[in-house]
């Protein structure tokens, strides 16, 4: 087998330890493979560091498991003369029964050695700090609305109906009667008085729905609740202010991807902190949206297409894109309206807005790639695609097979 890399390494990283195996050129034209284990401490990364430069490595693979790669992967970016290459563990499965850390890096070496292995896509320094605050501001809306919907529950438990009667229990009404339910007001007919705005016309309904046995103790857990999501609230308002901050030499990109129908402001930032702005490291859109996880799998045996569900991917991506295709998918002026529209009655809601999220994301790709805005094809799309004459011949086939015979004539002989 032809060797593509003369001097490279292969690294299994754990919490504790990195098991690392160099192969590099030996006496004659024999390879000399040597195997050693390193501490995950500071002082062991620099050492395997420094024993990496003596053997001369230029390349060196490791296993992306889950966050012990990054203190290694990142000090090997910032040393000159060595390729640090983050594999995916699908890629790298070894015979089963046969598994041990040393032989693990020895495999990861000999599939880098002879180019059996590509590297996965690791966003630069700036996009990574991005993405960072991205998916901490994400998981927070989520703890967020997760307190929001305890919240809800909990009033349940003390008879307090408000959910049943306000679309949104943190809103000004809600909030200013949870307030004073809190500081001791237990009077439904006052607490209802506190309704603002179109909520003024149901005072009658909300004096019923706040009629309960709400208790000291329900007052603790209601003001600890109320303060979570202010906490939760505040937290989401540093995380977008400093993303903010982070994206003003990206600003022209993210305007860019707000044209697309369904990209909020939001959605972009999280498309650039998962994907970057430089479509250089993805070689086609369909490159793009295989590594997301936003188009079918394949698996075929004997012939046969077993399965065609999308692989994991990017998964805080998928989110995104997911939420930015049911956004698209209620336009009525679309292509990407018309392409849900076209596709739910026989593949159901779920496969159409994948296939609308899908769209965008290859969307972006062109958009970051050339820096041209969205170009909406229109919702008459799929209609003239095919030409008039060509869909007029189909449709009459259709109401032919029927049963029915049809005449056409054009809007001006009708008249």
């Amino acid at each position: 087998m032809d060797v593509v890399e003369e001097r490279c390494a292969g690294i299994d990283l754990s919490k504790t330890d990195a098991k690392v195996c160099v192969r590099v050129p030996g006496a004659g034209k024999r390879t000399r493979r040597e195997v050693r284990t390193f501490s995950t401490m500071s002082d062991g990364l620099l050492e395997l560091r420094d024993w990496l430069l003596e053997n001369g490595v230029t390349r060196v693979g490791m296993e992306a498991t889950a966050s012990y790669w990054k203190p290694l992967f990142y000090l090997l970016e910032a040393t000159e003369g060595i390729e640090p290459w983050l594999v995916n563990a699908q890629h790298i499965k070894t015979v089963p029964g046969r598994k041990t850390d040393v032989k693990d890096c020895e495999w990861i070496c000999r599939l880098v050695e002879h180019g059996l292995v590509r590297p996965s896509f690791v966003p630069p320094r700036d996009i990574r700090q991005l993405r960072d605050l991205t998916r901490y501001r994400t998981e927070t809306t989520r703890d967020r609305v997760r307190d929001v919907n305890r919240l809800g529950m909990f009033l349940e438990d003390a008879g307090i109906k408000l959910s049943s009667v306000v679309t949104d229990i943190t809103g000004r009404s809600a909030r200013a009667m949870l307030d004073s339910l809190v500081d001791g007001e237990r009077d439904p007919q006052v607490l209802a008085d506190l309704a603002l705005g179109s909520l003024q016309g149901k005072v009658p309904l909300l004096t019923r729905a706040l009629t309960g046995r709400f208790t000291e103790h329900h007052a603790f857990m209601v003001a600890a609740m109320l303060r979570a999501i202010d906490e939760a609230d505040n937290r989401i308002a540093r995380l977008s202010e400093e993303i903010g901050r982070q994206l003003v030499p990206l600003r022209a990109q993210v305007e860019l991807l707000i044209t697309i129908p369904g990209i909020s402001a939001t959605l972009a930032q999280i498309l650039i902190a998962e994907i970057g702005v430089d479509m250089g490291r993805f070689a086609t859109a369909g490159h793009l949206a295989s590594w997301a996880g936003m188009c079918p799998g394949n698996k075929e045996s004997a012939g046969k297409r077993l399965s065609g569900r999308t692989r994991h991917g990017d998964t805080w991506l998928k989110t995104a894109l997911f939420m930015a295709g049911a956004s698209a998918a209620r336009s009525k002026s679309t292509y990407l309206g018309a392409q849900y529209r076209r596709l739910v009655p026989h593949r159901g809601g779920k496969r159409a807005t994948l296939a609308v999220g899908h769209s965008i994301l290859v969307a972006a790709w062109h958009m970051l790639h050339n820096l041209v805005p969205y170009q909406d094809l229109g919702p008459d799309h799929f209609t003239n695609r095919l030409g008039k004459e060509r869909q007029t011949r189909r449709l009459l086939a259709q109401l032919a097979a029927l049963g029915l015979n049809v005449t056409v004539a054009s809007r001006e002989e009708a008249l």
